[in-house]
């Protein structure tokens, strides 16, 4: 139940970005006297609208987004009233037309900064001194997280009954111990215990140093077997080793909460970090598309492989039925930032093709006036509509193949 509540609540979160998305452009066009007939969260039939002056607001049956429509956003639009000509949106001025198309990023870029100003202060924002890479966690002291059981297979789920217990647990370590040695050998940071017990044999018994409290003590375990590919090479032969049933525990905390004021230098630094992420995702995407592939037709799910939509949703409800609050937060403000620099690439149909368009018209009069040459006039869009259709339908099979991709193998943060 937990879970099916977070995966609403996200994909509620997603509804009610797009239409302040929508919202936005409604409300700077009208501001600056523009025209704006209707203003509908959802697609599809209309379950119920009412009219205020001009503007139809209103719901309809598919809750996938929403939209508002401007009148004469294009000089080819032919559906505008010889009345309304004056107010169509492609006659004012070029800076206008910027602020009312790039409102709608701007709404998004708006809410994930909001939402990260509240969470610095309220909730935390990851550390960056937390350890993110398997070589980072393996320079950690060997602080335990005690596991309830060892999974005997390359996996990560969620313990059973007939999987054995942690040996860790039956020696009475706990959570917290720090792991010094390993029979006999010296452990320093988890990834020299990761490596004697790749040295221990399956089903021995392993005399353990540890640290409680200040206190050094010792314990024996017999350790249990599960199956593993070599620490050198993550995608090498996995075969049997032995295993202790703990995990890390890493010395520095994963959130970080600031004071109003702290909040404010901690969430520009987050969002210049978000920004080169978002940067450094979108250049691999391309690259990713086989990965995806491969996880449709049986293949393992990479991480690192996009999201849709539906994925998010169901990250959202993972975190809810772990109570990771925390990390539904920050899936939240990530999309939102993800969908605002997405929506200004110089593509048409996306805001930033308009944009873009608009610029190039200006720019194009002002080059052929230098040169004592009549304006050329308006973009025709109808002669980019073979390059729209292009991206319509790149776009579209990309996001059928993520859909597909996270309705059957869906990437999970969590052990099951």
């Amino acid at each position: 139940m937990a879970y099916l509540l977070g995966v609403v609540l996200f994909a509620l979160a997603i509804l009610v970005s797009v239409s302040l998305h929508e919202a936005g452009h409604m409300a700077t066009a009208k501001a600056f006297g523009m025209k704006v007939t209707r203003y509908f969260v959802g697609f599809g039939p209309t379950l119920w609208s009412f009219k205020r002056g001009e503007t139809e607001y209103g719901i309809k049956g598919i809750p996938l987004g929403g939209f508002c429509k401007i009148v004469g956003m294009t000089p080819q639009d032919d559906d505008v009233d010889p009345a309304d000509e004056p107010r169509a949106m492609w006659r004012y001025p070029v800076w206008k037309r910027t602020i009312v198309m790039g409102a709608g990023s701007a709404t998004h870029f708006a809410l994930a900064v909001v939402a990260l100003w509240l969470a610095a202060v309220f909730m935390g924002l990851p550390n960056p001194d937390f350890p993110t890479t398997e070589e980072q966690a393996r320079q950690e002291p060997a602080v335990i997280a005690l596991g309830e059981c060892v999974v005997p297979e390359n996996t990560v789920r969620e313990c059973t009954p007939a999987d054995p217990a942690s040996p860790a647990a039956q020696a009475q370590l706990r959570s917290g111990d720090r792991i010094t040695s390993l029979n006999g050998a010296p452990i320093d940071n988890y990834g020299q215990l990761l490596v004697a017990l790749r040295a221990a044999a399956p089903g021995s018994t392993a005399e353990i140093g540890y640290v409680r409290d200040g206190q050094p003590a010792t314990t024996r375990a017999t350790l249990a077997t599960t199956q593993r590919p070599p620490l050198d090479d993550a995608k090498g032969p996995v075969g049997p080793v032995a295993a202790l049933g703990v995990g890390l525990r890493p010395s520095t905390p994963n959130m970080v909460t600031y004071g109003p004021v702290d909040a404010f230098g901690a969430t520009a630094e987050y969002t210049g970090n978000m920004a080169v992420g978002t940067y450094e995702a979108m250049k691999r995407i391309p690259e990713k598309v086989p990965a995806l592939w491969d996880a449709i037709t049986g293949g393992e799910r990479d991480m690192d492989t996009p999201i849709s939509v539906v994925g998010a949703s169901r990250l959202g409800g993972e975190a809810v039925a772990n109570d990771a609050w925390e990390l539904f937060v920050m899936l939240f403000i990530s999309l939102n930032f993800f969908v605002g620099v997405f929506n200004l690439l110089p593509l048409l149909p996306l805001d930033g093709g308009h944009i873009a368009i608009a610029w190039f018209e200006r720019v194009r009069s002002w080059l052929y006036a230098r040169f004592g040459r009549a304006d050329p006039g308006r973009v025709d869009y109808l002669k980019l509509m073979p390059v729209t259709y292009a991206v319509i339908l790149v776009g579209g099979v990309f996001t059928l193949l993520t859909i597909t991709a996270d309705v059957v193998n869906p990437i999970t943060l969590f052990s099951r």
